[in-house]
């Protein structure tokens, strides 16, 4: 079975927050970085869910959502909150400490992979030819830039394979929330309801590991931290999730994580100005490739464009 065609309505409304979740995801590697020193990773995912979460319910309450969940829908969100905004966050924070924060939205560019296997395993979503061969092409791109940021460490390696190895176990774990989501049962609830519960389960599990692993609260009330965590909180966690799982819901997950392809290329050119990228024949080779790929697969088939 092959993907189904979009149409016109769908396309229409997905579009623009389409583009809006991948450039407020475009710059989030950029702040998580400086999020990073004298709070420990662990407390400072864990403020930035906290503000999250409160965006989330007064969102909820705001535009009267009903906040009741059937009891056989708990499971769904626990594993939503757990495998998004446990696992996947702090990994993604913890590897910001080993590597430039423009590889890892490049690492994270490979969830359209376990994304679109997921959705066919468990959701019956078709993959079409077309699809499969841009995210292939796209792929060999972001190996081209992966490759070339290996030579630039040079010794350094070791950190760089750990930084990617914490991305890849958190692509694994967002991947899995993306496709629970997008469950029957999970499209029951509306997506503030799911959202907000998960953010909040979350949270809980967050502030746990941070004072397990890194003792008490530690907080830098500096501006940029300030600010920067209110940003990753309000408009990159309760905003952009509550815009991508409506996306995931309306175009599929193996779709939707094509933002993730588009966000490294933004993101690398962000790492230049900001962290002093170099780019080299090889990495604009990868970044033309990547952008190629995600052309392909978008619109090679006309009803889908």
């Amino acid at each position: 079975m092959s993907e189904a065609p979009l149409p016109g309505r769908v396309r229409a409304h997905v579009l623009v927050p389409f583009a809006i979740i991948t450039l407020i995801w475009s710059s989030t590697w950029l702040v998580i970085r400086d999020q990073l020193g004298v709070v420990p990773a662990g407390w400072s995912v864990t403020y930035r869910f906290v503000a999250a979460t409160i965006a989330m319910f007064l969102y909820a309450a705001s535009t009267r959502t009903s906040l009741r969940v059937p009891r056989d829908c708990w499971w769904l969100i626990l594993l939503v909150g757990l495998a998004q905004f446990v696992l996947n966050f702090n990994l993604v924070y913890h590897a910001e400490a080993y590597v430039t924060s423009g590889l890892v939205a490049v690492v994270f560019a490979l969830l359209i992979v376990p994304n679109a296997v997921l959705a066919r395993i468990f959701l019956g979503q078709g993959l079409s030819r077309p699809f499969m061969l841009g995210s292939l092409v796209a792929l060999i791109g972001i190996g081209l830039l992966f490759a070339h940021e290996l030579k630039l460490d040079g010794a350094d390696n070791s950190a760089v394979f750990k930084g990617i190895g914490f991305t890849l176990i958190g692509v694994l774990s967002a991947s899995a929330a993306n496709v629970a989501q997008a469950t029957e049962r999970a499209r029951s609830l509306p997506i503030a309801t799911l959202v907000a519960w998960s953010m909040l389960l979350g949270t809980i599990a967050d502030g746990m590991i941070a004072w397990v692993t890194a003792g008490p609260p530690v907080f830098e009330w500096r501006f940029g931290y300030v600010a920067g965590m209110l940003y990753l909180g309000v408009i990159a966690s309760a905003l952009a999730f509550l815009l991508y799982y409506r996306i995931i819901r309306e175009i599929g997950a193996a779709r939707a994580a094509y933002s993730s392809v588009i966000i490294p290329v933004i993101a690398m050119t962000l790492s230049t100005v900001f962290e002093g990228y170099r780019w080299s024949v090889t990495a604009a080779f990868g970044a033309a490739l990547t952008l190629a790929g995600l052309i392909v697969a978008l619109i090679a088939r006309r009803p889908s464009r």
